[in-house]
C-alpha cells in the first residue's frame, strides 16, 4: 500500500487540524494512524437571536494557532511532513477589502433563512446544489443577507468557508478545496466547480470566492512567519480536504458502498459512498472525501446536543461533587441501562434544532411522548438516546431504499460512539451491526490521511484509509429486544406525520405573542 517512490524519514508525521462548531483540534499522526500529540483550543458561540448562531471568524485562527501550537510541541518539529484540514461545514464569514470580517459569521447550526427556503427553495436548486431546501447551507443565509443586510454583501470582497479561511492565514492563497465549499450550497455537483447560476441568485461573483482543488490537493506551502509562530517547519505542505462529516468518513475507511460513518456527534451525520450523482429528499448529496466521488448523507441536527440539552438544562447531577469520577451522562447512562428498551412507554422524537432529512421541515419540534407519573430522568435520558437510533433507522431505510443500495454495517464516530448502551441501542433498533472506530478523533484522521497521502506515504487516498483506519467494539442486534423495538418503531413512525401541521401554527403564535 505505500508508496516505494522517494525516501521517507524513519519517523515522520502528520498533522491533521479540525476547526469544529465549538473547538479547533489538532492532532499529531503517525503512519498507521495512532494519535501521537494534540493540542485543542476552544472558542465561543453566540446566540444574539432564538435559532441564530454565530461566531468570530478570526477565532478559527487563533483557536487553531493555539491548537497546532500544543500538538507539534509533543514530537519532534522537523519529523512534521504537512499539515490536512477539515472543519465545520456550512459555516461562513463575509470579509472586507482588509480581510476582516464584516459581520459575525453565521454557522451551520443557524436558522434564521426560514422564508428564504421557502420563496427560493426549489427543485432546481437542488438538483444543481444537491442540498434540498433547508436553513443549513449558507445559499438561503446569503440571501437572507441580501434582504436584511445587503450592506455586507456590498462591501464583501471575500466570502470564505472555514477551510479557506484557515488555508488563507497558513499559506496566504484565497484556496478551497471543492469538498469543503459544497456544502455552501453554491457548488455545481455535477461539474465540482462555482455554480454561475446559483452565484447570480445570491449576488456573488467567482472573483469573491475562493480558488478551488480537489480533496487532496495541496492549497500551499506553510509561511515563514507562521512557521515560526506555530514551531513547524516553513515549507511544508497544507493540505486540502474534506468538511468535517466526509473526512470523518474518509477516517473510518467509508471507501466502498454497504458501509456508511454515523457521526454521533452535535448533530447525527450518517453518509455512505457513491461513485455516481443523485439527489433526492431521503439523502443530502456532497462531495466525497475521494476526488470527483460523492458521500450521500442523512441529516439530524439534534444529536449529543439534545443529550447536552437535557443534562445541561434539566438532569445535572453534579456527581463530581460526590466524589465520583463520573460525568452526568455517565451516571444517567448507568441508570437508563437498567431500564428495559422503550423506556416504560416514554418516546422522544429528536428534533430540538428542526427536522431534516426526509422531512426538511424548518418548523418541526421536539417531542416526548407517553409520560405517566413514574418517568423520572433515567427515563427521558433513554427515550433520547431510542429517539435518535429510530430516527437513524428511518433515515437508512429511506436512502438504502432511494439508491436500491444495502447498508449492513455503522461504523461509528463521535462522542456518541464511547457509549456501549446508545451503540448497542441503535443495533438493536436499526437491525445493523454497529462497529466503534478505534480511533476518537476520527475527523481529524480523515485530514490527516489526505495529508499522508499528499506526501505519498501511500499510494492513494484509499490505500491512506485502509492502512491508517482501525476498528474498535462491535455491537450486533439482539433478536429479542430488537421485536420489542419493531413493534415501537411502529408507533415512533407515526409521531411526526400526525403532528406536524401543529408546527408551524404552533411557530405563528409565538411569533404573534
Amino acid at each position: 500500500m505505500r508508496s516505494g517512490t522517494g525516501q521517507i524519514p524513519a519517523v515522520s508525521y502528520v498533522i491533521g487540524v479540525d476547526s469544529s462548531t465549538t473547538a479547533t483540534k489538532a492532532v499529531v499522526w503517525d503512519r498507521e494512524g495512532r494519535a501521537v500529540s494534540e493540542g485543542r483550543q476552544e472558542f465561543e458561540l453566540a446566540i444574539p437571536h432564538p435559532g441564530w448562531h454565530e461566531q468570530d471568524a478570526q477565532d478559527w485562527w487563533r483557536s487553531t494557532a493555539t491548537a497546532l501550537r500544543e500538538a507539534a510541541n509533543g514530537v519532534k518539529a522537523s519529523e512534521i511532513e504537512a499539515i490536512g484540514l477539515t472543519h465545520q461545514r456550512e459555516t461562513f464569514a463575509c470579509l472586507g477589502e482588509d480581510e476582516a470580517p464584516l459581520r459575525p459569521a453565521i454557522l451551520w447550526l443557524d436558522a434564521r433563512a426560514v422564508r428564504e427556503v421557502e420563496e427560493h427553495g426549489n427543485e432546481e436548486v437542488h438538483r444543481i446544489s444537491g442540498k434540498p431546501p433547508d436553513t443549513t447551507p449558507a445559499f438561503y443565509k446569503l440571501l437572507w443577507l441580501r434582504e436584511n443586510e445587503p450592506e455586507v454583501l456590498e462591501r464583501t470582497a471575500r466570502m470564505v468557508d472555514v477551510h479557506g479561511f484557515l488555508v488563507k492565514q497558513l499559506t496566504g492563497q484565497w484556496r478551497t478545496a471543492y469538498a469543503c465549499a459544497d456544502p455552501l450550497g453554491l457548488i455545481d455537483m455535477s461539474t465540482f466547480d462555482w455554480s454561475e447560476e446559483l452565484l447570480g441568485k445570491v449576488g456573488l461573483q467567482r472573483s469573491q470566492l475562493c480558488g478551488l482543488g480537489a480533496p487532496g490537493d495541496v492549497m500551499g506551502e506553510l509561511l515563514p512567519e507562521v512557521a515560526e509562530e506555530l514551531g513547524i517547519p516553513a515549507g511544508i505542505p497544507v493540505v486540502g480536504g474534506a468538511g468535517d462529516g466526509q473526512s470523518a468518513g474518509l477516517g473510518a475507511n467509508i471507501t466502498e458502498p454497504g458501509r456508511a460513518y454515523l457521526n454521533l456527534g452535535t448533530a447525527v451525520v450518517s453518509g455512505t459512498y457513491s461513485e455516481a450523482y443523485a439527489w433526492g429528499r431521503e439523502f443530502r448529496t456532497l462531495c466525497g472525501p475521494l476526488p470527483k466521488t460523492y458521500t450521500l448523507e442523512t441529516l439530524l441536527q439534534g444529536g449529543t446536543y439534545t443529550v447536552s440539552w437535557f443534562v445541561d438544562k434539566l438532569a445535572g447531577t453534579e456527581a463530581s461533587r460526590l466524589g465520583l469520577e463520573l460525568s452526568d451522562e455517565d451516571v444517567l447512562e448507568a441508570a437508563a441501562a437498567r431500564l428495559e428498551p422503550g423506556a416504560d412507554g416514554l418516546l422522544a422524537v429528536p428534533y430540538w434544532n428542526q427536522a431534516q432529512t426526509p422531512h426538511w421541515d424548518d418548523y418541526a419540534r421536539g417531542v416526548l411522548l407517553g409520560f405517566r407519573g413514574h418517568h423520572g430522568k433515567a427515563h427521558i435520558f433513554r427515550a433520547i438516546l431510542e429517539g435518535v437510533a429510530f430516527e437513524q433507522r428511518l433515515l437508512t431505510d429511506g436512502l438504502a431504499t432511494a439508491r436500491d443500495q444495502p447498508i449492513d454495517l455503522y461504523l461509528a464516530v463521535g462522542g456518541g460512539s464511547r457509549s456501549s448502551l446508545w451503540c448497542q441501542i441503535i443495533a438493536d433498533i436499526t437491525g445493523r451491526t454497529v462497529t466503534a472506530c478505534q480511533e476518537a478523533e476520527t475527523t481529524s484522521l480523515g485530514a490527516g490521511m489526505h495529508a499522508a497521502a499528499a506526501v505519498g506515504w501511500f499510494d492513494s487516498l484509499g490505500d491512506a484509509a485502509q492502512g491508517m483506519s482501525s476498528e474498535g467494539a462491535t455491537y450486533e442486534p439482539d433478536e429479542r429486544r430488537a421485536k420489542r423495538y419493531a413493534k415501537l418503531l411502529e408507533v415512533y413512525r407515526e409521531i411526526y406525520p400526525r403532528v406536524s401541521e401543529l408546527f408551524p401554527r404552533l411557530n405563528a403564535a409565538v411569533e404573534e405573542g
